[in-house]
Formats: C-alpha cells, structure tokens, sequence
C-alpha cells in the first residue's frame, strides 16, 4: 500500500465510482481516473514515444489542412476545445485560423485548464479567454461568444467512449454548441494489430506505467489498500468491436481494501480500464449523421493511421 503523504487527500466520488466498477461482475474503472497530475505527465510522455503514431500524425493532418481550414471557417471565429490539454494542437489551430477571437478550453481537471489559459496567454496575447472546468459529457452553458463557432475535439478521445457513449456526446456537443456551429474530430483509424499494441505497450514501459498509476491514485483518493506491483499492465486487441482494450491483471489471488470494502481478485483476473475505438470514416460519419452533425470534410493521413472530421 503507498505510503501516506502530503498529498493523501480522500475523495468520497473518487472512491463510490471505483467501488461501483470493481463490484461490477467484470470489474471496470473509468478512464478519466488515469488522469491525475501524475497520470496527465505520463499521458505526455507517451505521446513522444516512437510507438504512439496518435499524435505526430494528427499534428502532421492539422498542419497539412490549416490553409484549408482557414478558408471553410473564415475570420474571427472563437473554438471551443472539449479536453483541453494538448496545448500544441489547439495553438496550431488557432493559428491556421484567421484572426480567431476567442478560445474555451473545457476539461474536467482543473490543473489542466489552468495550464492550458497559462499557455495561450503566452502565445496568444489578444486572445480572448473562456476557460470551464467541466465534463464535457454533460450539457454545459458557454458564454457569449462570436461567430463562426467552431468545436475541437482532438486526439481520438472520442475513441474511449463506446457507440452509445458517443452517440450521447455528439448530441450532447450539438447542443451546446448550437445552430451553425462547426465541430473538428480526431478519429483513429482502423489498422494492424502489429502497429496498435505496440502503441498501447511500448517497449520502454511508459503506458505501463500510466495504467498502474491510476492504483496509486486510488491508494491516496479511495483509502485502497492496492499492492502495484502484484498487477500487470495489458494491451489487448478486440477486434469484434474494434477497440484496444487496456487491462491492469491480477497476478495472484488477493484481496484489496477499497474504502472499508474488501474486494476479490482471482489470479489473471482484470479491471478493464480504458477502450480505445477504431472507427472508419463511414461509421463516423453515419454515427454523427445520427447524432444530428453533417460531415462537411474528412482528411486522412497517406499511412491512414488517423483521421479529422469537420461536422457541421
């Protein structure tokens, strides 16, 4: 169990939404716990690693179709991002786009708001600021802002919500983006299964290390009792529902202490802690279609690794 320390702080939500996905029959836990200070430092690493081809490539997409962003958005338009954290692809957003007015970077950890207006005050001094800390899964207010409005949904995050789950969001996202809003998605591509693991368990043992943290999270937030060293970290490729799936796996028969709560592992047992959807341009754009989006464009990369979707 970790030793307690400065920043040992429990967290009674932390806590009820572990203990409700470990008690499930297949036990679960929510992908936005792995994104503690200390999870979001690892996420960063991981996507220098020459393994993870997610966020070259979308960079590299971003870059090759600014001018032509530039043109389908035109001046003045303000973007909201939904997970704001990759300060590099929003700043390269917003300058392919003409004379941009304002930006609202949306995310629920506040650290990483915080970092992000830090950022772009720097970069974008005329810029103006709007920042929320939020889940971007619920219906938020905006502020007043001008028009075109354009939304940013980078990095493939959409990936980690299942069909319903995203169905939801993209309904959710229209609604509070409102009438002639535009909306920028980043959507993983389908692929060998010899290029994904890899990207979800890289040699130098950087995801590995992401995957375990969120067991040291809950030794501080959820009063766990968690050895990490008796779990390993599992990339698995589910190709009936195109996902890769991240596991951490029991290596022994325990039992670990959640809040007061003893829970059972079986040697080789799981808890499923992230899916990462594959979708082809097709299915995202029927589910979009679906949600209440048009898709305007679509720009894939030569190697489609990855795609962008413009809605409208």
């Amino acid at each position: 169990m970790d030793m307690p320390t400065s920043q040992t702080r429990f967290d009674p939500a932390t806590a009820e939404v572990a203990l409700r996905g470990l008690r499930a029959p297949r036990k679960t836990l929510p992908p936005h716990l792995l994104y503690d200070p200390e999870g979001c430092r690892l996420f960063d690493a991981i996507t220098t690693l020459p393994e993870y081809y997610v966020t070259r490539t979308e960079l590299g997409l971003l870059r090759d179709i600014g001018p032509e962003l530039r043109a389908r958005i035109g001046p003045g338009a303000a973007v909201v991002e939904y997970g704001a954290g990759s300060v590099t692809k929003a700043a390269l957003l917003l300058a392919a786009l003409e004379q941009p007015r304002a930006y609202v970077p949306l995310d629920i950890a506040a650290g990483a708001v915080a970092a992000t207006v830090a950022a772009m005050q720097s970069r974008f001094p005329a810029l103006a600021l709007h920042p929320i800390v939020g889940d971007f899964q619920q219906p938020l207010a905006l502020p007043p802002l001008p028009r075109p409005l354009l939304g940013f949904f980078p990095g493939s995050t959409i990936g980690n919500l299942d069909r319903e789950a995203a169905l939801r969001f993209l309904r959710t996202a229209r609604a509070t983006l409102g009438e002639g809003a535009r909306f920028l998605l980043g959507v993983d591509l389908p692929k060998s299964p010899e290029i994904l693991i890899p990207a979800y368990d890289d040699a130098a043992g950087v995801t590995a290390a992401f995957n375990l943290n969120l067991l040291h999270r809950l030794n501080r937030e959820a009063a766990a009792s968690f050895q990490p060293g008796h779990f390993r970290h599992r990339a698995i490729w589910n190709a009936e529902d195109s996902r890769i799936e991240m596991h951490l796996e029991s290596q022994v028969a325990q039992s670990v202490a959640v809040a007061g709560v003893p829970i059972a592992f079986g040697a080789g047992e799981t808890i499923h802690t992230e899916s990462s959807y594959k979708r082809r341009p097709e299915d995202m754009i029927a589910l979009a279609s679906e949600a209440g989006w048009r898709s305007e464009a679509v720009w894939t990369d030569a190697g489609d690794l990855f795609s962008l979707h413009l809605l409208a």
